[in-house]
């Protein structure tokens, strides 16, 4: 059993909520962290009295979920400002499945909403990554409106102390990038008229946030963040009505909160795609000043059709696909297929951003392992290297040639990771192919069959060296997919080894580093059946866990020690994009029971932690074993975790994994699930059923 109470009494009763939850801590929190945990040693039950009672009849509630529950609701009660909670015995009981389900549904994604307005600026511009306080915002030239807004705000809110800027028209150099590091800030993204107020008044359309020390706009946590915004609100999603049309936008909030509307994080987010690219030049890594040179892995014609699809009896929804495919096109042509990220002798493409220095949002730790033998040569402490070699007070080519690697690597959303480090500028890594590869069929297979093949291109959405009004057709995308299929044949995939790696364009050659992005090949459709069968037969079981997937192999990362530290993004952790990645790739080639196999792995091993840890859900897991696969000690640790009583957010796009993934399994598998059920038994009675 999970859980387990002793009941006196059939219906729901009142207990003070103040008292009871000081008692229960005193008593279950051991260790004071503000959780109940398995970790906690306490006597594992508590009785409390009933107000109605007078004393006579009491509640006692067993076991460490029922306990975390009974905590999480006193503390829910209290801030509502709640003097007694009407223990319900059912809520006590509650499938953690439907009880998660319900938490992200009903509080996470609320939780990780912002606004870049006056509603929600303060709260937007807090970056805990940096030691800066004061809110500050940069704004694009080409939004003037958006400029007097933010001037006018900061006027009329003094106690803001907020500080708007603008950005310089034209190129942004790295140089200008790196002035900005003393003075960082957030960048705008879209707004539009708000029709709850009397005359023109801006709103920013809300965002989602990662969690944790992630509070901006991310590229690829936001694509996965809106998956699984589809899978929890359809009915919202796929019906407008007519009224609200009128009152807001087609694509906008108007009057109404935030999570009245849910279809709007799926348009919003392409609207702040298209945004960026028009003003920024690519889709960025987040929208934070430091961000500015780089990118990050490009998802969005995926999420572009999977909103047109969800939401295409919906006024404007074709010509949102639209704009969201042509700012595609344009980042494509200028960014991805521009050089130096563009590798003209082999065809493929690499992660390569510009920048200067060391990246102002890292831990101070983070690079002492890389830094250690240049302090000893300079006869400088870590911290005193580091301010020299970022200020061009030494020189240090060594250090020119790992911070390029380095910015490659946070590029690639692999940060950091063996496989990438001191090399990822020069690797056409699979998992970029992979992706540029799905751009160029999506397109191609959108303008011929949503655009007649016939799309022009206006002079907004040109590349730097196309002509106004130029037509694209489905042939031009249709043979650079082909090519550039042809291309992921020849230089990353191992017949062998039936993997596909990363190529190394400079020494040209493939890597042997083993990753699970691999499997990004089933997701885009470049692989053959034949490849497919080799990835699965092969490939699959080198990164398969009790928990799911492992981002790689313990063999490839090699030992850990002083000079190899563990990092994030290698073996033994598994990371939610990966997982839902895989699932679909599985899923596209027919292998049905293997994509639901590590689905219900994934799966079963967040609903073990949330049920242990008092509600934990986090950034990523150990997915080698099911103890505590959240206790995390590589690099930063883990996110997700700095709450006390009752969890608030979760972690975005872990959020996503968990409400997408049981819409992909059976009732059968969900019932087990809610049970706690490893894998092994639950497949062992499923073929006996």
């Amino acid at each position: 059993m999970l859980h387990n109470f002793k009941e006196k009494a059939f219906t729901p009763q009142a207990i003070a909520a103040s008292r009871n939850a000081e008692a229960l801590l005193l008593a279950e929190d051991l260790n004071g962290d503000g959780l109940i945990t398995v970790d906690d040693c306490g006597p594992k039950a508590f009785t409390a009295n009933t107000l109605r009672s007078n004393g006579n009849q009491d509640i006692q509630v067993k076991g460490t979920y029922a306990l975390a529950i009974l905590l999480q609701e006193l503390f829910l009660a209290q801030k509502k400002g709640e003097t007694h909670l009407e223990l319900d015995y059912e809520q006590l009981n509650e499938n953690p499945v439907h009880r998660l389900e319900r938490l992200i549904k009903g509080s996470f994604w609320d939780n990780l909403t912002r606004h870049i307005d006056a509603s929600g600026i303060f709260l937007a511009a807090k970056d805990p990554k940096t030691v800066v306080s004061q809110p500050r915002i940069y704004v694009p030239t080409g939004v003037p409106e958006q400029h007097s807004y933010y001037l006018k705000l900061a006027q009329e809110r003094p106690e803001m102390d907020l500080d708007v800027r603008w950005l310089p028209e034209g190129e942004i150099t790295p140089e200008f990038i790196k002035s900005l590091n003393s003075k960082p800030g957030i960048l705008a993204l879209e707004m539009e008229e708000d029709y709850s107020t009397e005359g023109k008044e801006l709103k920013g359309l809300p965002f989602i946030v990662p969690g944790g020390r992630f509070n901006e706009l991310y590229n690829w946590d936001s694509c996965f963040c809106a998956l699984g915004m589809l899978d929890t609100h359809p009915h919202v999603v796929k019906s407008m009505r007519k009224n609200l049309l009128r009152l807001l936008s087609p694509l906008g909030c108007g009057p109404f909160h935030w999570h009245f509307y849910w279809g709007l994080p799926l348009k919003v987010a392409i609207r702040h795609f298209i945004f960026e690219i028009k003003h920024y030049g690519k889709i960025l890594n987040a929208n934070r000043s430091y961000y500015l040179g780089r990118s990050q892995p490009p998802l969005m014609t995926d999420l572009a059709l999977r909103t047109y699809k969800a939401t295409i009896h919906e006024p404007g929804s074709k010509d949102l696909l639209r704009d969201a495919i042509l700012a595609a096109i344009k980042e494509y042509h200028d960014y991805w297929m521009t050089p130096p990220r563009y590798d003209k002798a082999s065809g493929l493409t690499r992660y390569r951003p510009i920048g200067l220095g060391f990246p102002p949002e890292c831990e101070d730790t983070q690079f002492a392992h890389i830094l250690a033998p240049y302090a000893e040569k300079n006869k400088m402490t870590i911290e005193e290297v580091t301010q020299a070699y970022n200020d061009g007070e030494i020189n240090e080519p060594g250090l020119d040639i790992f911070c390029l690697h380095d910015r490659a690597l946070r590029e690639s959303g692999h940060d950091t990771s063996n496989r990438l480090e001191g090399r990822c500028a020069d690797l056409a890594t699979i998992d970029l192919n992979c992706l540029l590869y799905r751009y160029e069929t999506d397109i191609a297979d959108t303008i011929r069959t949503i655009f007649d093949d016939c799309l022009v291109v206006p002079a907004a959405f040109c590349g730097w060296d196309q002509e106004p009004d130029h037509i694209e057709t489905s042939a031009s995308w249709d043979f650079a997919a082909q090519r550039r299929r042809q291309l992921i044949d020849k230089y990353m995939w191992n017949e062998a080894k039936g993997l596909y790696f990363d190529y190394d364009t400079v020494i040209k050659q493939q890597s042997n580093f083993e990753t699970v992005t691999s499997l990004w090949a089933l997701w885009c459709g470049a692989a053959s059946p034949h490849q497919a069968a080799l990835l699965v037969k092969m490939g699959l079981p080198k990164f398969e866990c009790v928990g799911g997937l492992s981002t790689g192999t313990e063999q490839s990362r090699g030992p850990i020690n002083a000079k190899n530290p563990q990092k994030q993004w290698d073996y033994p952790y598994g990371w939610a994009p990966h997982q839902i990645l895989a699932w679909h790739g599985l899923k596209r080639y027919g292998y049905q029971e293997e994509a639901e196999r590590l689905i219900y792995r994934w799966l079963h091993m967040i609903t073990r932690v949330f049920v242990d840890y008092n509600g934990t859900v986090v950034e990523k897991y150990d997915v080698t074993q099911l103890e505590s696969p959240h206790k995390v000690t590589a690099e930063y640790g883990n996110q997700g975790l700095n709450f006390k009583y009752t969890p608030q957010e979760g972690f975005g796009w872990t959020n996503a994994s968990y409400v997408h993934g049981l819409s992909l399994l059976s009732v059968h598998a969900k019932r087990a699930l809610g049970e706690c059920t490893g894998y092994e038994e639950y497949a062992k009675a499923a073929k006996w059923a």
